[in-house]
């Protein structure tokens, strides 16, 4: 089994027992910050929020069912009082416990169901090569994703194309599209940009961020870039766990040359992810 496929099994077999992300990645048989990346590769959630999605749909589950003690399912879902149970019941419902177990059904509710593991990683990966980077700064247009907003991309690039000509000191064709910052629930900092000598005069809207000297893997995806992210779950979840190596806690991105046809979406990619022994 893959890192993913080794979480997704420890969460649903240990979903009433508590659980922290420390204690999921060595199940996983790696990092923290690599099973944050390669569970949101598979399945397009964070792993903590998956495990507190299911929690909270079996606790709904028993409400309907008519369970009469809110505190103890509070506890069973791993919450330390009623009212911060309620919260998070409230925020990923948009109801109240006690509004389920009143109406005895979940059908008006969005539950999250076990995921089962499919197939989405791709089966054209070929081996990367390794490049050392010299550090280089990277301004554009940024904003901050979550794995269930990774919709919002694309339209950073529509953005950035429409206001590219207004970044100062830019240094060649290159564009690239930076992930940083990233946390434990899986939100990181998108920057789509491009190379610039300095930020000196670069305007206060743009986003910015310096790359510093790291050795990479470097995959070519050849597919249309709306498929990437079966790309992007192979590297995570097939080629590095089998490689030996280990994710390093640095920004990874895309390189779109001038190969690449914003327009249409086609013309290839490459996806460079910092690496360690």
């Amino acid at each position: 089994m893959n890192p993913a496929q080794r979480a997704l099994w420890y969460v649903e077999s240990h979903l009433a027992e508590p659980m922290t992300l420390d204690e999921i990645a060595t199940i996983s048989g790696v990092s923290r910050f690599h099973i944050v990346r390669a569970f949101a590769a598979a399945i397009g959630l964070p792993v903590m929020r998956y495990v507190r999605a299911r929690r909270l749909s079996e606790a709904a589950r028993s409400l309907a069912n008519g369970a009469p003690d809110i505190l103890s399912l509070a506890l069973e879902a791993d919450y330390g009082s009623h009212e911060a149970f309620t919260r998070a019941f409230r925020d990923q419902f948009g109801t109240t416990p006690e509004a389920v177990r009143a109406a005895q059904c979940t059908g008006h509710l969005k539950l999250q169901e076990p995921i089962l593991m499919d197939s989405t990683i791709s089966d054209k990966l070929a081996s990367p090569r390794f490049e050392t980077t010299k550090a280089f700064l990277v301004a554009g247009i940024s904003e901050r994703i979550s794995c269930d907003n990774g919709a919002a991309i694309p339209g950073l690039w529509q953005r950035f194309h429409q206001e590219v000509a207004d970044i100062p000191a830019r240094v060649g064709p290159v564009a690239y599209g930076v992930c940083c910052n990233g946390d434990d629930a899986g939100n990181f900092d998108y920057i789509a940009g491009v190379e610039v000598a300095d930020f000196s005069e670069l305007p206060r809207p743009f986003g910015r961020i310096r790359i510093p000297e790291q050795r990479y893997a470097v995959f070519t995806h050849t597919d249309h870039v709306a498929s990437i992210r079966r790309t992007v779950n192979a590297i995570w979840n097939q080629w590095l766990p089998a490689s030996g190596l280990k994710a390093a806690d640095a920004p990874n991105f895309e390189r779109y040359d001038e190969k690449f046809d914003p327009a249409t979406g086609n013309g290839g990619l490459e996806i460079w992810i910092p690496v360690r022994d």
